[in-house]
């Protein structure tokens, strides 16, 4: 039996060996069979079309797996793809109807969809299969059949190793599947659209919530590294146009005035090159201030060609997209107090004027990062912030008394966030979880579901065991 979210169904009375070891025991009833014993005789299991040519504004749409999402069906219609009729009847085999289902194959395998009837005369390619199923199987039965972890199972077993894995169109069709008879598939098809479509509702939610907590959490930084903590505090103009009204009290600088950029490594000239130091590539540093500082070389290794920092230097990364992503962190924890690391960043060290985790947050700010992203250059994924723009960019700095009391007041707020954000991240993992349960033990039987019937009042019907966005923001 699964965890607790199936405890209050009951399993069949009975049950029989499938003699299959990946199916094990199976409901008194229900039989095991391949895939390919359940499609229809003059429609076999078939992948779609090879070359498809050029793609046209009328001709007929075919879909590739990057149409399809995980088992929501089409991404989006306005996108598929369009052949001519000449190429698409050289592979009518591969036409598909309303009511068919087609799979992902090859490296992107195990996406699968119920075709639409709008689809029907729509066609493949060869990176997906169409699965026409016959009269004495349920479409949306067979469709979450394919989506249970035990399909996923056979077909990972299949797909060979590391380097290149992909399902080909033999192991698809010999997958073990335990069916009952229709009605049951019918029944068992409606209670899992119910079931999952109220868990999918609660983690839609929980991922509302999680929106909510970044807002916040860059409404609350922003806020207080331009406008401080007191709303009673006099403004002026700051006589920067995009900077608009500042405290009257704090100085309008230059980020160079307060913090040099890019410090030499002359200071390290007379260290033994086997020192061990700090190592940090990009995905040492998160977008949250994180560092990790596991990784480590000898001086010797990294003295050139990489980014020197000292602890309590702040960096950011430059480059498209890990600057949008927010990738920073003041240089805490260092071995021997240096790291090296990854081009992409620009490191800074604080003068006496500026606090490091107040220039850290100020980087991070909104503000910031949209008049960064405006002056960002070269192209596609190739596109960096320029030292001299962080340089000389304007921002208005408090006394360090009152700069202490700022990053105090942040790091308690985005302390509160990063906890509702865990809980309800944890809360996605386990509902998550839960909707896996549920599929493989409706689909084989581990639950009897005969006498199941959607209660009344079902859209209103969640579990009330997870917090809800306004009441974790509350």
């Amino acid at each position: 039996m699964a965890g607790a979210g199936q405890a209050k169904y009951r399993p069949y009375p009975a049950y029989k060996p499938s003699g299959v070891a990946w199916l094990g025991d199976i409901p008194e009833g229900w039989e095991s069979k391949r895939l390919k014993h359940t499609v229809q005789q003059s429609r076999q299991i078939t992948y779609g079309i090879v070359q498809a040519g050029p793609n046209l504004e009328v001709g007929i749409p075919y879909i590739r797996p990057a149409d399809m999402t995980d088992e929501k069906g089409i991404r989006d219609f306005s996108s598929l793809m369009h052949t001519s009729p000449q190429i698409a009847a050289d592979y009518e085999r591969s036409k598909i109807q309303g009511g068919d289902l087609v799979c992902s194959i090859g490296p992107s395998f195990g996406k699968v969809m119920v075709v639409p009837d709008t689809l029907g005369g729509a066609n493949l390619t060869q990176g997906t299969a169409r699965i026409a199923i016959d009269t004495e199987t349920s479409a949306r039965f067979m469709f979450w059949a394919l989506r249970s972890p035990i399909t996923f199972q056979q077909w990972e077993s299949s797909v060979g190793g590391a380097t290149f894995r992909a399902l080909n169109l033999g192991p698809l069709a010999e997958t073990h599947l335990s069916l009952p008879p229709l009605p049951e598939q019918t029944k068992i098809a409606a209670f899992l659209d119910y079931e999952t479509a109220k868990i999918d509702g609660l983690i839609a939610k929980q991922q509302r919530l999680i929106a909510l907590l970044e807002e916040k959490r860059q409404a609350v930084i922003s806020h207080a590294v331009t406008k401080g903590l007191d709303p009673t505090a006099p403004l002026r103009p700051s006589g920067i146009e995009w900077l608009g009204d500042v405290p009257a009290h704090w100085e309008v600088k230059r980020v160079k005035q307060v913090a040099a950029l890019n410090p030499s490594k002359s200071e390290l000239q007379n260290w033994s090159g086997q020192t061990k130091v700090t190592f940090l590539p990009m995905e040492a540093i998160g977008d949250r201030g994180e560092l990790n500082t596991s990784a480590e070389r000898e001086l010797r290794e990294v003295r050139s060609g990489y980014t020197y920092v000292r602890e309590n230097d702040v960096c950011i990364a430059k480059i498209t997209p890990c600057f949008e992503n927010g990738k920073g962190a003041v240089m805490t924890g260092l071995k021997n107090s240096i790291a090296f690391g990854t081009t992409e960043l620009i490191p800074m060290r604080c003068s006496s004027k500026i606090l490091p985790h107040f220039l850290y947050f100020l980087l991070v700010s909104a503000p910031f990062n949209k008049t960064a992203e405006g002056s960002m250059y070269g192209a596609g994924g190739q596109k960096r912030v320029a030292d001299f723009f962080v340089a000389n960019y304007y921002f208005s700095l408090p006394s360090r008394n009152e700069q202490t009391e700022i990053v105090v007041f942040i790091k308690k707020q985005l302390e509160q966030f990063y906890l509702l954000d865990t809980k309800a991240q944890s809360a996605i993992v386990l509902l998550k979880e839960r909707r896996t349960a549920l599929i493989s033990a409706a689909v084989t039987g581990k639950i009897d579901l005969r006498d199941w019937h959607p209660p009344e009042g079902t859209s209103e019907s969640y579990p009330q065991d997870i917090d809800q966005p306004e009441e974790a923001l509350a």
